[in-house]
């Protein structure tokens, strides 16, 4: 067969298979190549792909909601020791009583269209006067409406309209290693945006305030920072951001949204955050406590500290008792405790379900016991049994 037939008779075929791929990629888009770098052969969007590393979404639903809060605080100097005396009255003559202005920054969260925001206690902690900046521009003066000083959180009010409350999220379902966003007004630079992951649960003992129950974030929080929003990637509100450890980096504490808002729906009806309290302190149930306890296959709270004269000591309950349940609802950690008794209006009857180790090797003993819930003091330096 001569060469130009034998290239005729293999040329037809490679052009209609051209054009049947052209046909293809332009009515199936599936199979372009910038459309099936991030799908899965199932035709869902691939979980790696450059959209899902983005974060602009959350930030949109919840940057509106983030306000920045300037407060001020006039104080009053005394007059010189001197200024009265007759050889140097001439000399402080103009001095008279000063005054100074002393100014602080911070953020806050609007929670509700009618204007109520969350912020720290100390960000607005003794202002005689309050201003707070919309992330739209706007400006408003804001009402003191009250504070719980116990968890360093603070209700203010604005009177505008068109308000964009926050979503509150589910921090109750959070897990260490969630990607979390922090919004807020660091160093008065205007609203900023940083990342990181939950580094840990339920943080209490640290000392910076009465009642602790904190998300750990690596996330950077700054100076200016306190009172802004901890988010998740649906830009739902899971923490009210409060406190930073100065001698590290990447340290940073916020309260959760759940308590927050239960302070906040306190403060507006009684003017405090009442919480139930039994009088205990209390920490989770290790694998090396239950051991050292004779306990098998148990989840619960072991009690370390009884407050003397209180529900717990008039029940009593004893340290080192181990609380497996309270009202039929199993405790398996810190954080589900405090909540489950937290949230008790003082004055209720509970049933506490523990067990009871014993020194002498025997079989650890299981009671029920009913204790009277009372309200948390704000000041808890009293005596343990």
């Amino acid at each position: 067969m001569p060469a130009s037939r034998l290239l005729s008779f293999f040329a037809w075929p490679a052009v209609v298979g051209l054009l049947v791929a052209l046909i293809l990629l332009l009515t199936v888009p599936e199979l372009r190549p910038d459309t099936r770098s991030h799908q899965t052969s199932s035709g869902h969007e691939d979980e790696h792909s450059f959209a899902n590393l983005s974060y602009a979404h959350a930030v949109d639903q919840a940057a509106s909601s983030v306000v920045n809060i300037y407060s001020r605080k006039v104080i009053e100097t005394r007059n010189h020791p001197l200024a009265n005396h007759p050889l140097y009255e001439k000399l402080f003559r103009n001095s008279g009583q000063q005054e100074r202005v002393k100014s602080a920054l911070g953020s806050g969260v609007i929670v509700s269209p009618e204007g109520y925001l969350l912020t720290n206690n100390h960000v607005i902690e003794g202002a005689d006067e309050i201003l707070v900046l919309l992330h739209d521009g706007r400006r408003a003066s804001a009402t003191f409406i009250g504070n719980d000083p116990g968890s360093d959180l603070a209700v203010l009010k604005i009177e505008l309209a068109n308000l964009t409350p926050i979503t509150i999220g589910k921090p109750e379902q959070a897990r260490v290693g969630d990607v979390v966003l922090a919004i807020g007004n660091p160093f008065g630079v205007g609203q900023t945006v940083t990342q990181g992951i939950i580094s840990a649960l339920s943080r209490y003992g640290l000392g910076i305030s009465s009642y602790e129950n904190y998300i750990q974030t690596d996330a950077a929080i700054n100076p200016g920072n306190s009172g802004g929003a901890l988010i998740d990637t649906h830009g739902h509100l899971l923490g009210i951001n409060a406190a930073i450890i100065f001698d590290t980096v990447g340290i940073g504490f916020a309260v959760p949204a759940d308590d927050a808002m239960k302070s906040l729906k306190d403060i507006i009806k009684y003017g405090r955050v009442v919480r139930g309290w039994l009088g205990l302190d209390a920490e989770r149930l290790t694998p090396a406590a239950i051991k050292a306890l004779g306990l098998q296959n148990v989840t619960g709270l072991r009690i370390t500290n009884i407050f003397l004269n209180n529900p717990a000591h008039i029940a009593g309950l004893r340290p080192n008792d181990v609380i497996t349940h309270i009202n039929n609802q199993p405790i398996g950690n810190e954080r589900q405790g405090l909540r489950e008794v937290a949230d008790l209006a003082p004055g209720t009857e509970v049933t506490v379900r523990i067990l009871r180790p014993h020194t002498n090797g025997s079989l650890p003993e299981e009671l029920e016991i009913k204790v009277t819930v009372g309200e948390r003091p704000d000041n808890l330096e009293v005596n343990h049994t």
